[in-house]
């Protein structure tokens, strides 16, 4: 019995969900749905030659070179402790504010996403680094959670992002540009959650305390800690932005500067560098293996032409071209219960995309807007990834506890989306006075 290209598609899907809730690492799942489909409508032959091509064209491409250079760079300044210089740094400054330590948290983080680039890693570090402080100054386990897994989620925004270089990678845009593109909505994030916070501290003025006022001479030393990831940051993200760097050649900067500052400084020996460079290498190689998987079963999207026939069944539902966006923002939300981050950019652009190019849509503005919704499931229940490495980290705390720390920030994140939809132009001006 032969099926249909169509019927072939549908069941690589299903058996491509199948695997996945056998825990069959997605990487590995979509390639091995690709190569089947692929191999039963074009033949055996040419569906081997496509995992080879595939395999050496991601690991050998100068351009995919941003990923490992990036995580390298985040993994140097994870081992340095910069997320605990930069909490004590913000702390020192507003600690002694009702809630002034919530707002010292969300801070650190986008100061730590800002070099690290992952939602996941900046959630498990600030676990151990901002929680027990503000649990000793008696702060709602519900708040501290909440607040450090809605800080996790700047990682994706702000450059150095991978979601936003794997976005890029998929649909050949520029990298720096889409780094550009997530700086204005990055800090847009950061100043709605600290508003959060002061709407939380007036409503319930008891419920967030005071810290401890430091005196201006650790302030002065705090900040003297600081200097180092803040030069970093800015020299990658100038060079990028002034048009010195390619996006590959940022990443090498970056990981090269993070590399210097900590050894300079103390704060890298020779088991941190070893430590860092394993880290670098497995996130690496597991992207990799996601991205390779996704190529292949792209090739089988592409003969069976699903992105084709999904663009003209989503134009001609006619409710016109925000109506189909929604519908896209709200498979995103569903989809973010299920996978996490990178998983649902690679498997689902290369069939989204073609959609978005019909609507009209930009296409640096949509990896914005992308990326910010599938953070969005990180966070939200039942299944919010951040919140499962908040809970590893955090033993004592229930899943229930957290989901409701969290719930005032997933609706100031619904908020941003809104504004974001509205008005483009908040992601796409820095972009459009790039060289």
């Amino acid at each position: 019995m032969d099926l249909s290209p169509d019927a072939v598609a549908l069941l690589g899907f299903v058996v491509l969900f199948v695997l996945m809730l056998l825990r069959v690492p997605v990487g590995m799942a979509m390639g091995l749905v690709g190569v089947c489909g692929y191999s039963y409508i074009v033949g055996p032959g040419p569906a081997l030659k496509l995992i080879g091509q595939s395999s050496m064209r991601t690991v050998t491409d100068y351009t995919f070179g941003v990923i490992p250079m990036f995580m390298l760079m985040g993994a140097f300044v994870s081992v340095s402790g910069v997320s605990r210089e930069l909490f004590r740094a913000a702390n020192s400054f507003i600690g002694h504010l009702r809630g002034g330590l919530g707002v010292a948290t969300v801070l650190a983080c986008g100061g730590f996403a800002a070099i690290c680039g992952s939602s996941v890693a900046t959630a498990a570090t600030f676990s151990s680094v901002a929680y027990p402080e503000m649990r000793r100054f008696g702060y709602p386990q519900s708040f501290s959670t909440g607040v450090i897994a809605a800080g996790g989620t700047l990682g994706a925004m702000l450059p150095p992002s991978t979601v936003l270089a794997v976005y890029a990678i998929l649909t050949q845009q520029d990298i720096g540009k889409l780094f550009m593109a997530g700086v204005i909505p990055g800090l847009l994030a950061m100043l709605m959650y600290v508003i959060t916070i002061a709407i939380i501290v007036r409503v319930k003025p008891d419920w967030l305390p005071r810290g401890e006022q430091k005196p201006w001479s650790e302030r002065i030393d705090g900040l003297k800690d600081v200097w180092a990831p803040l030069v970093l940051f800015i020299f990658v993200v100038g060079g990028l932005y002034g048009g010195f760097f390619t996006p590959t050649e940022a990443g090498g900067v970056g990981a090269s500067g993070a590399f210097l500052l900590g050894v300079i400084r103390g704060k890298l020996n020779r088991a941190g560098i070893l430590e860092a460079l394993l880290s670098a290498t497995r996130t690496a190689a597991a992207v990799f293996t996601v991205l390779i998987g996704a190529l292949i079963f792209g090739y089988f999207l592409t003969v069976t032409q699903v992105p084709q026939k999904l663009t003209e069944f989503l134009t001609g539902l006619g409710v016109g071209s925000y109506g189909v966006l929604a519908l896209i923002m709200v498979m995103y939300l569903i989809l973010g219960c299920l996978m996490d981050a990178m998983a649902m950019i690679i498997l689902t652009v290369p069939i989204i995309f073609p959609v978005i190019v019909k609507l009209g849509f930009d296409p640096i503005w949509f990896g914005v807007i992308i990326v910010m919704t599938v953070e969005l499931g990180l966070i939200h229940p039942p299944v919010g990834m951040n919140v499962f490495v908040i809970k590893s980290v955090v033993k004592d705390v229930s899943f229930t506890t957290i989901f409701k720390g969290v719930i005032p920030f997933v609706i100031t994140d619904l908020l941003r989306l809104v504004i974001l939809i509205a008005f483009p132009m908040i992601a796409l001006w820095l972009p459009s006075r790039m060289g």
